[in-house]
């Protein structure tokens, strides 16, 4: 199933490393800005957060645009050669980026960090699988509150199409289905039955 929540390929790839630049250069500003702050010596500490950040923070902000545009570049790739979109795509394509970021550690190091990638893609993934099911319950359409007027009207009907339930027969008692009426054969419509006549002598 295709996944309309995002751009198309060719433009989803520069968008990501765009993004995963600004989130790498923000978080890396936090934290280089934290700890040059503390490693700097007193008088100094706000000059040394921002040599700190100026020295750090960009370089964090391009590993994070390096890892999202491999990531998208072969998610795009995967995507167009199995032709469909599911959960097993950025699943692989965050096994590969891993692997080719440690292609200089080694064949093992590779596999680790191939692993390494695709279980955090997998975590991910089956996490927004189960938000978006708790959305989808959560925003279902509800049929809208008719007046009171109209559902007393409507409980009226549907009484009244609901058919009569015989009376329950208590044992002792003269079975109502088997009862007849009291005037029964008084005003019977059948011809009266012929006598026969007196044999001649």
């Amino acid at each position: 199933m295709a996944d309309h929540s995002r751009d198309p390929c060719p433009y989803s790839i520069v968008n990501d490393i765009g993004v995963g630049f600004a989130m790498g250069s923000i978080g890396g500003s936090i934290w280089h800005g934290f700890k040059g702050y503390r490693n700097s010596p007193r008088g100094e500490r706000f000059a040394g957060s921002l040599a700190s950040i100026k020295a750090r923070a960009p370089v964090l902000g391009g590993n994070f645009a390096v890892w999202s545009g491999l990531f998208n570049a072969g998610d795009c790739m995967i995507a167009g050669v199995r032709g469909k979109e599911d959960a097993w795509n950025p699943i692989i394509a965050g096994g590969a980026t891993g692997a080719i970021l440690a292609a200089r550690s080694g064949p093992r190091v590779m596999a680790v960090s191939a692993v390494f990638g695709a279980a955090i893609l997998a975590v991910m993934e089956g996490v927004g699988a189960m938000l978006n099911r708790m959305n989808a319950e959560t925003y279902k359409p509800q049929a809208p509150m008719l007046p009171p007027e109209v559902q007393q009207q409507i409980q009226q009907e549907q009484q009244q199409k609901e058919p009569q339930q015989p009376l329950a027969y208590v044992p002792g008692t003269p079975n109502p289905a088997h009862q007849q009426p009291a005037n029964e054969g008084m005003f019977n419509d059948a011809p009266p039955t012929p006598v026969p006549a007196p044999a001649p002598l």
